[in-house]
């Protein structure tokens, strides 16, 4: 029994502490978990409210993943206030400082693909477009990526150069995912087919901040035949940017990832890491150099691994 109410001292503690210096999403988890309710719990509390929140989007917040800005978000989190027993326009609070202080409490610019996975978006997403195959027919040879941060530190945009090689025979398409940074608009996002594919259908999911992309071919593939081919994804649609991930599924062929930086707005430090799942810690980071002329970094994989694989900086 003492055991217990040191616990709920302790957690008394963290939630005071959260409240009075946040960021947001560290409170709503502190007060969360000082009350003891699981996520479906709150969701319910919130419904008798009249205020409809999925279990996801409450992950997302409190894991600092997304940030409450819809009125009918904004209302949940005054609801919130009420249900956790928290003061008035305490969290209200914090999520106005974060927003008159972006640069410095907007979360990592990966840190939702953890949650994506398992919100099947991507999945639905697919399915729509009639691609229940992850690789649609395709394993990836080879997969060079740029990636722009622009004067605003923001994520541009990207371009990738593919080559492929069927595995089945009638493959005539690509479909293309790119996730944006938190606070982006997905149906601002354009993609630009350059080379060797025309641009499809395109699906985007506002949530999560994923639009995925057909990307067709002239030809229809027999089994063996490869492919190269060239698009770009214009994005600038969120605010600062401070990581690029890519994820695999299997082991596959040779992937570079170059990220390039807008000479006004240069970081400080920049280093690669990797991930074996996005639940897992990170490991294998090595420092990156910044490349004097052209203001960008690079990593190399001759033969990627299932996982992920990504590149970090640091802003002033």
């Amino acid at each position: 029994m003492p055991h217990a109410t040191q616990h709920a001292d302790v957690a008394t503690a963290q939630l005071d502490s959260a409240l009075r210096g946040g960021p947001f999403h560290v409170a709503l988890r502190a007060a969360i978990a000082a009350r003891g309710l699981p996520l479906q719990r709150v969701q319910h509390h919130l419904s008798r409210h009249g205020v409809k929140v999925g279990v996801t989007s409450l992950s997302y917040w409190q894991q600092g993943a997304r940030r409450p800005q819809r009125p009918e978000s904004l209302r949940a989190v005054r609801a919130l206030e009420e249900i956790l027993q928290l003061p008035e326009e305490s969290l209200i609070r914090l999520l106005s400082e974060a927003d008159e202080d972006t640069s410095q409490r907007r979360p990592a610019g990966r840190s939702y693909r953890a949650h994506l996975a398992a919100s099947g978006v991507l999945d639905r997403l697919l399915a729509e477009l009639g691609h229940p195959d992850p690789d649609g027919g395709l394993h990836t040879l080879g997969h060079h990526e740029q990636v722009r941060i622009g004067p605003g530190r923001e994520l541009a945009g990207r371009e990738s150069h593919l080559i492929v090689r069927a595995h089945r025979d009638g493959v005539d398409r690509f479909v293309a995912a790119h996730y944006g940074d938190p606070g982006c608009v997905p149906a601002r996002m354009t993609v630009h087919a350059l080379e060797n594919c025309r641009t499809g259908r395109v699906r985007t999911h506002d949530e999560t901040g994923v639009l995925v992309a057909e990307l067709l071919f002239d030809t229809r593939l027999r089994t063996g035949d490869t492919h190269l081919f060239h698009y770009r994804v214009e994005d600038g649609t969120a605010g600062v940017s401070r990581e690029y991930v890519r994820g695999f599924g299997t082991t596959g062929g040779q992937y570079a990832l170059q990220v390039r930086f807008d000479a006004s707005a240069l970081p400080v430090r920049c280093h690669r890491f990797t991930q074996h799942s996005p639940a897992a810690p990170r490991g294998g980071r090595q420092d990156l150099a910044l490349s004097g002329r052209h203001h960008s970094v690079h990593l190399v994989e001759p033969r990627v691994r299932s996982g992920m694989l990504g590149i970090g900086w640091d802003w002033e």
